[in-house]
C-alpha cells in the first residue's frame, strides 16, 4: 500500500452510514485513518477514505530490515562454524591415529626395567612424553600402598634427578575377578639437543615380581596449555546451547570435533574403535527403551483420559485443576523420563487451559516446574540421574536404583510441599485467567476475515467502492463487539468455571482410552519393567538397568503386536540420545585434555582447607549449590557428566563419603534446571510445544517463576541433606 490512497465510495443519501474518524484495527494492526469530503455527484454523497501509512506498514519496514539483519548474523555464524570445523577435519587428518600398542614389562626388588623412548613416538621435536601403565595398581589419589612400582624418565647416561612417578600396588596383584586399571602421566624432556635421547625406568620394592603393560607417545609443547583448551572448548560449547544458537545435538557434535581435533593436534589422537567406548551404552539403552515404550503406551489415549479426570475433580476449580497437573506431572516424571511425560502433557494441558480460559503459559510453567522437581526422585526421571546411576564407579560404591530412589524421594516430598506453597504466593499476583474466551477468539477470527475480504479489494468503480465501504464499517463493528466481550470477560472473571459440565461433555467425546486391549498390555509390560527397576540388585541375575528398558521395549513390541514399527520410532527423541552420545565424546576428550583433573584438584583442594569436623558440611553445601547454580544457566546433563568423576575424588581424597555427595550433585543438577528456560531439555522442550500451539514462553517469564522455584528447593535440599547425613550420620 503506497504512503496514501483514496477510495471513493458513492453512497446514497438516504442512507445512515457512520463511519469514525479513525478506525481501530486489532493487536498491532495499527490505526486507518479516514475522512469525509461533501461532494455531490449524481444524487449521491461521495466519501473518501483516505488510507494513510499504518503503524502496521512501518512495523512491516522495520522488521524487513531486521531479517535482512538476522539474516547476515545468520549467514557469518554458519561460515565461523563451517570454518571452524574444516579446521578441526584438517587438522585430524594431517595427524594420524595413534598406534594401539606398548611393551609388557615385568619387575621386582631385584629387577628393573630399561625402555628406550627415542624413535619410538618420540622424535626431536616432542617436548614432553606421556606414559600410560596398565596394571594392578591402586590410584595414587586414594589408596598408598608400601607395595609400589615407579616410573622415571630421564636422558640416556643421566642420573636420575626427576622425582618418581609412583603407583601403588593393588592387593589382587593376580587380578582374580576384575580388571586392570590403567594411568597416565606426563614427563617433560628437558633436551640440550634434538638428538638427545631417553629412556623409561621401571623399578618396584617388591620381592614378588609384577607384569604390566607399559606405552608412551611424545608430545609437542602445546600440550602445556592443554587444560585452557578444554575450558575454552567447553565454554564455546555452552554458549551455543544456551544462546541456542544451534541445536543443542549439533553443538554437542561441534565440541566433540573440537576435543578431538585438540587431542590430534598434540599428538594424541583416539582411533574410531577407541572412541566408540566412550559412549555410555547403558544409559542410551535405557533412554531407548523408555522411550520406546511410552510412545506404544501413549497410543493407548491414557494419558488424555488422566488430563479429563484431573478436569473432573476439579470441577471448574482452576487451582484444584492446577493442583492436579502439577501432582500428576510429578509423579509420572518420577517414573518415566521427563522429558517424554512433558512431550505427552503439553498438548494436553494447552488444550485444557483453553477450555477452563486459563493462561497455558503460566500453567505449563508450573507443570514443567514440578516434572523437574518429580524426575528428581528416580533414577530414570531425569537424564542427570540416569548418568549417575549408570556410572560404573558409582555403582561399585553400592548405590543402585533402589537405594538411588530411597535418599532422593523423602526429600523430594519435602520440595514439592515447600515448591507448591511458594506457586500459590507468587502466583497470587499473576493473571491466570485468559480472557480470551472461545467467542472472543471465534470474534478475532471474523475480523480477519472481513479484513482481508476489504483487502482483496481493489475499486475501479462506484460499486465496488460501496462494497469495501461496508465491509470496513463491518469491521468497525466487530471491534466495538470484541472490545465489549474482552471488559465483560474481565468484569466477571472468577477462580471458577460455572459451565464447566458443558465444557466436560465436550471432553469426554474427544478424550478417552483409544484401545483397551493395547491398554492393559502395555500397563502389565510398563509395570513389570518398572519393577525390575526396584528389584532386580536384590536377584539373582546379571543385569542393569539398560538391558531391563531394552527387553521391556522387546516385550512390549512383541505382546502389543506392533507392526507398524515406523510410526512408533518416528516419535521417538532420536535427538536426544545422539545429543547423549556425542555429549559423552566431549566429555571423555575434554578428560584427557586433563581439564576433569583440574577442576576436582581445586576443588579438593578448598574442601580440604576447611577443619576435618566440618568437611563433610562443607562439601555437600558446595557440591549443592554450585551444581544448582550453574545447571541453571548451562545444560545439566553435561555438567553432570563432568561433576561425577570430581566427587568421587572429592570423596577419596578427603576420606569422605560418597553417597552424601551422590545425592547433593543428584539434586542440584536436578532442581538447578528449573532456574532457567534453558536449565533442563523438559524446559526446552515445553516451550517449543508452547510455541507451536500459538503460546510463546519466554526467557524472563520462566525466569520469574523458576528461578525462586530454584533457590527455594534447593534451599530446602540442602537443610534435608544436611539433617540426615551430618545430624544423623545416614551415609550408608
Amino acid at each position: 500500500m503506497s504512503d496514501k490512497e483514496s477510495y471513493k465510495t458513492e453512497i446514497p443519501p438516504d442512507e445512515d452510514v457512520s463511519l469514525m474518524d479513525t478506525t481501530p484495527l486489532l493487536y498491532g494492526y495499527g490505526s486507518m485513518h479516514t475522512s469525509t469530503s461533501g461532494k455531490t455527484l449524481d444524487n449521491g454523497q461521495i466519501h473518501t477514505f483516505e488510507m494513510k501509512d499504518t503503524d502496521k506498514e512501518k512495523k512491516k519496514r522495520t522488521c524487513h530490515m531486521s531479517k535482512e539483519t538476522k539474516q547476515l548474523l545468520n549467514n557469518i555464524k554458519i561460515f565461523v562454524l563451517l570454518t571452524a570445523t574444516v579446521i578441526c577435519a584438517v587438522i585430524m587428518s594431517i595427524n594420524y591415529e595413534k598406534e594401539p600398542g606398548g611393551f609388557a614389562v615385568t619387575v621386582s626388588e631385584d629387577e628393573a626395567h630399561y625402555l628406550n623412548l627415542s624413535g619410538n613416538n618420540v622424535d626431536g621435536s616432542a617436548a614432553y612424553v606421556k606414559i600410560s601403565v596398565t596394571g594392578a595398581f591402586e590410584d595414587p589419589k586414594r589408596l598408598s600402598s608400601i607395595y609400589n612400582v615407579t616410573f622415571v624418565v630421564r636422558r640416556i647416561g643421566d642420573e636420575i634427578k626427576e622425582i618418581p612417578w609412583t603407583l601403588p600396588i593393588a592387593k589382587d596383584i593376580t587380578l582374580e575377578g576384575g580388571e586392570p586399571n590403567t594411568f597416565h602421566q606426563l614427563f617433560y624432556l628437558d633436551r640440550d639437543d634434538p638428538d638427545d635421547e631417553y629412556e623409561l625406568v621401571v623399578s618396584s620394592n617388591t620381592e614378588q615380581t609384577v607384569g604390566l603393560f607399559v606405552s608412551f607417545n611424545g608430545l609437542p609443547k602445546v600440550v602445556e596449555g592443554q587444560v585452557i583448551y578444554a575450558a575454552i572448548i567447553l565454554f564455546l560449547v555452552y554458549v551455543l546451547i544456551s544462546l541456542d544458537l544451534v541445536h543443542r545435538t549439533l553443538a554437542a557434535m561441534i565440541g566433540a570435533l573440537a576435543a578431538l581435533a585438540t587431542l590430534a593436534a598434540i599428538n594424541e589422537r583416539p582411533s574410531l574403535h577407541y572412541i566408540m567406548n566412550w559412549i555410555d551404552y547403558e544409559t542410551l539403552a535405557l533412554l531407548w527403551g523408555m522411550m520406546t515404550m511410552v510412545a506404544i503406551f501413549a497410543d493407548t489415549g491414557v494419558f488424555d483420559w488422566a488430563a479429563l479426570v484431573a478436569y473432573k475433580l476439579a470441577k471448574g476449580r482452576m487451582w484444584v485443576l492446577i493442583t492436579i497437573l502439577c501432582v500428576f506431572t510429578g509423579v509420572v516424571s518420577a517414573f518415566l523420563d521427563n522429558v517424554t511425560t512433558i512431550l505427552l502433557m503439553t498438548p494436553v494441558t494447552i488444550r485444557l487451559c483453553e477450555v477452563l480460559s486459563l493462561d497455558p503459559k503460566l500453567v505449563l510453567i508450573a507443570e514443567v516446574l514440578f516434572s523437574n522437581v518429580g524426575g528428581t526422585a528416580t533414577a530414570v526421571g531425569d537424564p542427570p540421574n540416569v548418568i549417575i546411576v549408570s556410572n560404573k564407579e558409582i555403582q561399585e560404591a553400592g548405590i543402585d536404583f533402589a537405594e538411588f530412589t530411597l535418599h532422593m524421594f523423602i526429600g523430594v516430598i519435602f520440595c514439592m510441599f515447600a515448591g507448591y506453597g511458594l506457586l500459590r504466593l507468587m502466583y497470587r499476583n499473576m493473571q491466570l485467567q485468559n480472557f480470551e474466551t472461545q467467542d472472543i477468539a471465534d470474534t478475532q477470527r471474523e475480523i480477519e476475515i472481513w479484513k482481508r475480504a476489504a483487502a482483496r479489494i481493489t475499486p475501479t468503480t462506484k460499486e465496488e467502492n460501496t462494497v469495501k465501504a461496508l465491509l470496513l464499517e463491518k469491521v468497525v463493528t466487530l471491534e466495538h463487539e470484541l472490545s465489549s466481550k474482552i471488559y465483560d470477560s474481565r468484569r466477571h472473571t472468577s477462580n471458577i468455571d460455572h459451565s464447566w459440565r458443558e465444557k466436560l461433555d465436550d471432553l469426554e467425546d474427544k478424550y478417552k482410552i483409544t484401545d483397551p486391549v493395547l491398554l492393559i498390555k502395555s500397563s502389565i509390560v510398563l509395570v513389570v519393567t518398572i519393577l525390575l527397576f526396584f528389584t532386580y540388585s536384590f536377584l539373582p541375575i546379571d543385569t542393569n538397568i539398560g538391558w531391563i528398558a531394552i527387553l521391556g521395549a522387546i516385550w512390549m513390541l512383541v505382546v502389543c503386536d506392533i507392526s507398524q514399527l515406523e510410526s512408533i520410532f518416528e516419535r521417538l527423541e532420536w535427538a536426544t540420545l545422539l545429543f547423549f552420545a556425542a555429549l559423552f565424546v566431549l566429555m571423555e576428550g575434554l578428560t584427557y585434555l586433563g581439564l576433569i583433573d583440574f577442576i576436582g584438584d581445586a576443588v579438593s583442594d578448598l574442601i580440604a582447607s576447611v577443619p576435618l569436623e566440618h568437611q563433610l558440611m562443607v562439601a555437600i553445601i558446595t557440591i549443592v549449590w554450585v551444581s544448582a547454580i550453574a545447571s541453571s544457566f548451562i545444560d545439566n546433563i553435561p555438567f553432570t557428566t563432568a561433576m561425577i568423576p570430581i566427587i568421587i575424588n572429592v570423596s577419596v581424597s578427603n576420606n569422605l563419603p560418597l553417597k552424601p555427595l551422590v545425592w547433593s550433585l543428584a539434586y542440584g543438577a536436578c532442581l538447578g534446571g528449573n532456574g532457567t528456560l534453558i536449565g533442563a531439555s523438559a524446559n526446552v522442550v515445553c516451550a517449543g510445544i508452547a510455541e507451536q500451539h500459538g503460546y510463546t514462553i519466554t526467557f524472563n517469564q520462566f525466569f520469574k517463576v523458576g528461578f525462586p522455584m530454584m533457590l527455594v528447593t534447593t534451599f530446602v535440599a540442602m537443610i534435608y541433606l544436611l539433617i540426615c547425613h551430618v545430624a544423623f550420620d545416614w551415609n550408608y
